[in-house]
């Protein structure tokens, strides 16, 4: 009686563990073709009753060079997971960027929150004219030829999501 008992629990301790798969395969799959870029990465603090709790805001941007780009900004415990946290979010928000002769359709400006970004097309060979965080963006996204503008905000988040707002706007044909 005793002895069956055992098997009935070794049968049970062996076979839990859900049927073959392995969680560790997942992450050793190839990675696609997206290239990931930190804009920004602030340590933030929050006040609490027994002191300050602090956490890691990370800004990245995700992109194939090829007309891809997604925005992710998260929070995390350490540098490492608040720049996974920001990636994973970049790559399930990607926008399709329309590139006619190697240059946006046709100028646009926008505006988000206090940030102004002006972005009009360059004729082939001027190369990609932006500073800071609207370049990478832009080099992300795989457009050469651009001129920018950034006008009104230096904060790094609203200029990129101004960046992202704009390029969701764009239309394929040009504007006459």
């Amino acid at each position: 009686m005793a002895q069956q008992g055992n098997q009935q629990g070794n049968r049970g301790g062996q076979q839990r563990g859900g049927g073959g798969h392995n969680r560790s395969n997942r992450r050793q799959q190839p990675k696609d073709d997206f290239e990931q870029y930190t804009v920004d990465l602030a340590r933030v603090t929050r006040v609490m009753a027994g002191g300050k709790r602090m956490r890691f805001r990370a800004c990245v941007i995700v992109g194939n060079k090829k007309g891809m780009v997604g925005l992710g900004v998260a929070k995390g415990q350490d540098v490492t997971l608040a720049v996974q946290k920001a990636a994973l979010k970049a790559r399930k928000h990607l926008i399709h960027v329309p590139i006619v002769n190697e240059t946006i359709p046709h100028p646009i400006e926008i505006k988000y929150s206090s940030a102004r970004i002006l972005l009009k097309p360059a004729r082939k060979g001027r190369g990609l004219i932006a500073g800071g965080a609207v370049r990478v963006v832009l080099e992300a996204a795989g457009v050469p030829n651009v001129v920018s503008k950034m006008m009104g905000s230096r904060n790094k988040i609203n200029n990129v999501t101004a960046v992202m707002e704009a390029l969701k706007l764009l239309r394929p044909e040009p504007i006459k």
